[in-house]
């Protein structure tokens, strides 16, 4: 039996795929959770084509199993008819209605007219620019780095990258150009200045060359001056001065860029609400070191930035601090206030957490790093099929739905237990399962000869470490029962 998500990780995504471009995007639709385009994709496939999508295939190892994957991906997705209509994501974020809540992250993947243009015709809804800035930047080569794990592709990325190095009068000349050119996206300017009047001057630029809103980079973790960047970010003060200063030089919204360098978000959101502002970008990436000789800076390292998927959960956790903080909330519910939330998104799904936790706005950097803008073809259709599927027609009803959700550890039911449940026709016997258990668990799980797992029912406390370690997706859940019922 195949595994999807392994067999599609191992696929290259290679450009202009010999296999053919609806094989190949098939595979990438899949690869990407996009179940329901896979489906249709793959079912336009003749077997010959599916044969020469395999035999053609690029790889160092050994080729996608293209039909095989094709029977697996059409075995796991829903049998449900697909929709003759889907629905709009179109969305209101800091009062501009926006056809997706897809953006580009202000980074090195949006630095030119050209790389934004790109985007904006790929699909994407708007832009934060890679922030600008007078001050004189110089960057260090090599700049990024990978944290990776048993082959798969990155899970973690590192950067030493600064601002853009451009003139800032031609990064606003750039920013003109694009509005002028694309009238209904969103052209976000990202700004740092180095004093009240660089803030002031440059946010008056962004306006004056037609840009949407503007947002205040509070939360470089790299800047090589001091007081710039997340200096600024992990003090509430400055957070208040500057976003005042700018908020009232400006017509058009201002949205701060929180640093996640804090022990928590709740009162720099406080600051950044009483300063007026429209919304919050957040997180920036994470101050960390990675030791790998071949990113060394002529043998020296150094505190850069950690982004990525390993981050999210941690994004995650400063959104909620943010739309599930009481004050906050009612606050942002009295003078709206909007979250724009990045950190670790690949996927449809992992934007619909975001949104989920009360985001009406993603930005992505790091997957369009690894996969390119091309990501948009799942991020868009993915969320409208999920949508679909609920009957949900306004990507307005998803915003804050899981916020009554979250609660305090205190708060979690104590009193009930769901025992992992082994699926025999899915296990292959490797018994990852009983080694987990036996090392760092608590001795549930029986494994004979016969090579399969047996749950000791008596020794089981219903942590599921066995279910996360199976390779196979062999283990799932049993209905959840009470913990006196469990004991007899």
């Amino acid at each position: 039996m195949l595994h999807i998500q392994e067999e599609t990780a191992r696929c290259l995504l290679c450009y202009d795929a010999p296999c053919g471009e609806k094989a190949a995007r098939a595979i990438r639709a899949a690869r990407f959770d996009n179940l329901r385009t896979s489906v249709e994709l793959f079912n336009s496939l003749s077997d010959e084509e599916l044969a020469h999508a395999e035999a053609s295939c690029i790889h160092y190892d050994k080729p996608i199993r293209v039909a095989e994957l094709k029977k697996e991906v059409i075995s796991h997705s829903h049998p449900a008819a697909t929709p003759t209509s889907l629905p709009s994501l179109e969305i209101n974020f800091c009062n501009m209605v926006c056809e997706n809540p897809f953006f580009l992250a202000s980074s090195a993947i949006c630095t030119n007219y050209d790389m934004v243009a790109r985007a904006l015709e790929a699909g994407w809804a708007g832009v934060f620019y890679k922030t600008i800035t007078k001050a004189d930047i110089r960057e260090v080569s090599p700049r990024f780095d990978a944290v990776r794990k048993e082959g798969t592709p990155f899970v973690g990325f590192r950067n030493m990258e600064q601002l853009s190095e451009n003139p800032y009068t031609m990064d606003f000349d750039i920013l003109h150009r694009l509005k002028q050119r694309y009238p209904t996206k969103r052209i976000i300017a990202s700004i740092m200045g180095q004093t009240e009047e660089e803030w002031i001057e440059l946010a008056k630029m962004a306006e004056d060359a037609g840009c949407d809103a503007v947002e205040l980079n509070f939360s470089c973790p790299q800047m090589r001056l001091t007081g710039l960047g997340s200096d600024i970010g992990q003090n509430p003060e400055l957070i208040l001065f500057y976003t005042s200063y700018v908020r009232d030089a400006v017509k058009i919204p201002v949205i701060p860029k929180m640093t996640p360098n804090v022990m928590t978000m709740t009162s720099p959101a406080l600051a950044c609400f009483y300063a007026g502002a429209s919304g919050i970008s957040a997180i920036n990436t994470i101050k960390s070191i990675t030791m790998s000789r071949d990113a060394e800076v002529s043998e020296k390292k150094t505190i850069s930035g950690y982004s990525g998927k390993a981050v999210k959960p941690i994004a995650l956790r400063m959104i909620h601090e943010m739309t599930g903080n009481p004050i906050l909330h009612n606050a942002a519910i009295e003078r709206r206030m909007d979250i724009s939330g990045i950190g670790g998104i690949e996927t449809w799904r992992d934007a619909l957490e975001f949104i989920q936790l009360g985001c009406r706005n993603v930005q992505i950097c790091t997957a369009v790093m690894q996969y390119g803008y091309r990501i948009i073809d799942d991020l868009i259709p993915g969320l409208q099929h999920y949508m679909a599927s609920r009957g949900i027609t306004e990507l307005e009803k998803l915003v804050g739905e899981e916020l009554p959700n979250i609660v305090l550890p205190s708060d979690l039911d104590r009193e009930t237990i769901v025992f992992p449940k082994i699926e025999r026709e899915k296990c292959i016997g490797c018994g990852r399962c009983y080694v987990s258990c036996m090392d760092g668990g608590h001795q549930a799980i029986a494994f004979g000869e016969d090579r399969q797992p047996r749950i000791i029912g008596q020794k089981c406390v219903g942590c599921h470490l066995c279910r996360l370690v199976c390779p196979a997706g062999a283990i799932g859940i049993a209905k959840r029962i009470k913990k006196s019922v469990a004991a007899r």
